[in-house]
Parts: structure tokens; sequence; C-alpha cells
């Protein structure tokens, strides 16, 4: 189901997928939801839409973050989960460890016994199989104990065919021929195409809060434009949809998420309005103003660069764009990074240059405090690791919650309560400390009081003077101080940040200088350039790593870091002037 490019490339779901199967006489749909923390503010609309969940556990990991916040929601929306422990043929897999860890973790949430009572089966999704117990034989393909559960223990929607129509907007879609679709279930009733109903709009009186009292802000008559159902993956146009369809309605200029589509016959259709993830992180988007912008794709301008952002923002609702009146760029809020490396990249295959910032975290101020995004932040790492983990997390104010010893090794789990900021760059440093063997997963859980500091990267930058291209023996002289990105040939510019130094404070060098030639024999002429391997920095990495006063060039071909002042002497003088 995960049908785009980047999805299929990184291995996760980036937007929530639906699908339509049929198994004997039962239409069953499907949809594939967010696992991420930076996406997993659309599970909860989706929850709205579905009659049950089929809650997927890792047979050697046990329930992970992702797990914990996708069955906190669906238990207070009372829906009972079924259980799939997958890879249970991996070495390893310990089923009644795992079985034991998800029932605790049912009981922490606070289950009820009828939903602590969950049916469970065991499963490849590698080699596509699944048996209700161990003991049976597992044939390959074969998937009827999976269906055959979700017939027995899914109930069937509990929609009235007859009554007025009714449904609520969960989901966005958009086309440029017919604008914002609207998805959602069909809680009553049936529509036909061209058919007018009424879309009412409403909000919470504390939009920060999104919870406790709320009104409407508006009613409007429209009419079914167009209405799709799902058959398979496919979308089907249709001109009928009926109680218990999920359905895409287009028509309304303007959808939002939450907006109820009701009869005229319905006297009072507002429904409580659904929570809306709100953004914590922010960067920004500029025109690429560099020596080589236009050389190596489309340089793109800034109203081009607002109607990209715009155009995104009609089906991406946690993406949030600010106008401040700069004349180079534009600020845009997310939930994450990866939230917003995602959209820059969607933007670089569409051929677009240009620059990005440092990410921030958004602050607030709640009753004369300043309170910041916190992650509840797991890792599972060897035991000879830990040490280091300890030192890195603390230095960027992470708090320990508790620790456990995972059984079958000397496995340790570490849960932490560190503030999003603290997170930034963190990702890559956490692999390269504990040797590619630690696995580290985080979710957002709230806001709390500012931290204090954080200056997690205690190295400066290495800067290029001179516009050129890098020279080997230039570089063999610069390795001995600095780690570089660059290698011989690579085209390079005033400005650009070729490495990392190896101490605190930027340093200054010509990567493009040359041997000088005379005309003098050396015993050494024919000795080899001893060159270590470049540091490779793509997208997410750069974004990590790259200081406030930095920024990130992205074209189609290629990923740079560079000083947001190119030249070193008006960078010098813009110092003195802070300094003063």
């Amino acid at each position: 189901m995960d049908s785009n490019e980047l999805e299929r490339e990184r291995g996760i779901t980036i937007r929530s997928k639906h699908c339509t199967v049929t198994w004997g006489d039962h239409l069953i749909n499907l949809v594939d939801t967010p696992g991420h923390a930076d996406f997993s503010g659309e599970v909860e609309r989706v929850l709205s839409t579905v009659d049950s969940v089929l809650l997927l556990v890792d047979a050697n990991e046990g329930p992970m973050p992702q797990t914990r916040y996708v069955l906190r929601h669906a238990l207070a929306m009372g829906l009972r989960p079924l259980v799939f422990i997958n890879k249970v043929d991996r070495p390893g897999a310990d089923l009644a460890e795992t079985l034991n860890r998800t029932f605790d973790l049912f009981i922490e949430l606070g289950a009820t016994d009828e939903q602590a009572d969950f049916p469970v089966i065991y499963g490849s999704g590698l080699q596509g199989w699944a048996v209700k117990d161990m003991g049976e034989t597992a044939k390959p393909g074969d998937m009827k104990a999976l269906f055959d559960m979700i017939i027995e223990y899914v109930p069937a929607p509990e929609a009235d065919p007859e009554a007025p129509f009714l449904m609520q907007v969960t989901t966005l879609a958009w086309n440029e021929y017919s604008g914002r679709i609207g998805c959602g279930k069909v809680l009553q009733g049936s529509l036909r195409q061209s058919e007018e109903f009424i879309r009412t709009t409403s909000r919470w009186l504390d939009p920060r809060k999104q919870e406790g009292d709320w009104e409407v802000t508006g009613s409007s008559r429209e009419k079914a434009a167009q209405m799709w159902i799902t058959r398979g993956l496919d979308r089907v146009p249709v001109e009928e949809v009926n109680a218990g369809d999920i359905v895409w309605i287009s028509g309304p200029k303007e959808i939002g998420i939450g907006d109820v589509f009701s009869s005229p016959m319905i006297e009072d259709p507002a429904m409580k309005p659904l929570s809306i993830e709100e953004p914590t992180i922010s960067m920004f988007i500029l025109v690429n103003n560099g020596p080589f912008a236009g050389q190596e794709g489309q340089a793109i301008t800034l109203r081009q660069i607002r109607s990209r952002i715009e155009r995104e923002t009609r089906m991406n609702i946690a993406l949030h764009m600010e106008d401040l009146g700069r004349a180079d760029g534009i600020k845009v809020s997310g939930r994450g990074e990866l939230h917003l490396a995602i959209l820059i990249e969607e933007m670089r295959r569409e051929g677009a240059e240009f620059c990005v910032s440092r990410p921030e975290v958004i602050t607030e101020m709640i009753d004369g405090r300043l309170f910041e995004p916190m992650e509840s932040l797991i890792i599972d790492v060897p035991e000879e690791y830990q040490g280091v983990v300890f030192e890195k997390v603390a230095r960027r104010k992470g708090r320990m919650l508790s620790l456990l010893n995972l059984p079958g090794g000397n496995t340790l789990r570490m849960e932490f309560s560190i503030p999003t900021r603290g997170l930034i760059g963190y990702r890559g440093e956490f692999l390269t400390d504990t040797r590619g063997m630690g696995i580290m997963s985080s979710s957002f859980s709230g806001y709390g009081p500012w931290t204090g500091e954080i200056n997690p990267r205690n190295r400066g930058s290495v800067v290029s003077l001179e516009t050129g291209e890098a020279t080997a023996y230039q570089i063999e002289n610069l390795q001995e101080r600095c780690t570089l990105f660059i290698s011989p040939m690579d085209r390079v510019y005033e400005g650009m940040v070729v490495g990392e130094n190896s101490r605190a404070g930027d340093m200054v060098c010509n990567p493009t200088k040359r041997k000088q030639m005379t005309n003098h024999r050396s015993s050494t002429q024919d000795q080899y350039t001893k060159l270590d391997t470049p540091r490779k920095m793509p997208l997410e990495k750069a974004l990590e790593w790259i200081a406030s006063d930095e920024l990130v060039e992205v074209t189609p071909l290629s990923v740079r870091i560079r000083k947001a002042i190119l030249d070193d002497n008006e960078r010098k003088k813009r110092l003195h002037r802070d300094v003063s």
C-alpha cells in the first residue's frame, strides 16, 4: 500500500492509505496508518472511520512507542484491537515474552476486560502466511486465518441506510480539476451525485488544547460534484454512496478536517471537531542565491516557493506557512524534522533549487513560563554502549524514566523524556556511538517547561575561501585537521562548508590550491596521494548538522552546506557587530 516513491525507499508510511478487499461475501475496508512519530497525528482522525484495529507487533522487538500511541487512542475510542505477532520465523523470536509484554501494555493503557481479552494470530509478512496457533502447519501465501479473524471479531458498521445522509471529513485530498476532496465514512443514509447537502464547520474554543467546549462557525448549501469509493487500491467513481462506505466527495470550494456533510432534513448536524496536530518544528525555505544557482535544476523564485507550499498545505494540514515579509523566503512549520525533510525531498525531485535553514522548535508561553515540545524516547542498546548513550542524552537535557533488561541477551531498554530540540542531530550520532547496533524511536508527548540551553555540536565548520574545483593535493593536507565532505574535482565556492573542524570554531581554507610546478626533479615525484573517504551528508543529516548561521543548499543533483553570508569579510563584520 506504500505506493509513493519516497515511502518505498524509506520503508515507512507517510500518508494513510485505504484499500478494499473482498473475502467471501464480505467487503473489508483496510486503512494503513503512518507509523513514524512525525505523521502520527493523522492516526486519531483515521480511527474514527474504522470499527477495529489490527495491532502489528514484532516478535523480536515487542511493542514500540508508535504502537503505544496508536493503541492508546484505539482503546480510548472503545475499539477492540486484534493482535498480529509478525516475524515469528526470525531467529531469536520470543512469542511468549512478546505476548506478555503486549498484554502488559494493554493493562498499562487502561484497557477494559473485553479489550484485554484480545484474539491473537501469528505469521510472517515477508512469506505471507498466518496461523491461529504455532502448532499448525504454515503454508506460504495462506492468509486465511487473518481474514477469518477479522470477520469473526470485527463488527459490521453501525449505520442506518434509511436515515438522512451524514458523514464527517477525516482526511483531505487535492485534485487540480476538482479542487479539495473530503474523505470520510458515511455514518448513515445515502447520497447521489449532484444531490445537495449541508456543509457545517465548527472549531474549538481553546485551539491550543483542542478539547472541551466548541462552537459552530458556519453552514453552507453545497452540491456533490463527484464521488469515489475504493475497490482494491484504485478509486472508482460512483453515482451513489451508502451508509458504511468510506468515500471521497468533491464539490464544495472549501473543505476542512472535521467538516460535516449532512442532508438538509437534519436540523442540527453539528459534530465535535476533530483534533488537528500542531507543528513543533519550523525552518525557513529561501531562494537560492549561491554562485551555482540554476546550474543543476530550476532556480525558483519566492512566488514559486510560496505557490508550491500553499498547494502542499491544501492536503497536509499539519504543515503551516508564514510569510514574515522577507524578500528571500518564507517560514514553514511541521511536526518534525522528517515531516519537513519529506516536503523538501519532494520539491527537490520536482527539479527545484532552494536553501533551507536549521530546524528550530516552536515554543509557547503558558502562565508567564516558557514551554517547549517534549518527546518520549525509547532506546534499545547493548550494555557496553549504555555509558555513551547516557552521556549524550543527558547533555541534550534528557531525563531517564525507566531502565529494563530485555530477555534473551545483554540488551537494555531505556526510556527518556527529552526536548524535541535535543533530538535534532542525534540520530546519526547515536548510530555511530552504538556501531549501528542501537535502536532508537520517539514520539511527541506534549509540552514541558524549558529545560535550558543545549549545545550538542562542539566542533566548527571548514569553510572555502575560493571558487573552483577541489584538488587532491590540498585535500590531503586538510584531512589531517578536519573531516571533509568533498572529494577531488568536486566544485566548491566561497562560503561553502567543505568539512567539520576537529575543534570548536570555524576554519577557512582554500581547497582549490594546486601544487606548485618547478623544473626540479623530486625523489617523491611518483609517491601516491592517500585520501580518506569523505563523509557524505544527505539531506536529513545535513539539516541536523548545520549551525544557526548556515544553510543547506538543495538541488536535484546535490546537497551542499553553506554559510548564510558567503563573503568571509562580511561574516567577520557581522560577528563583530553582534558581539559589540
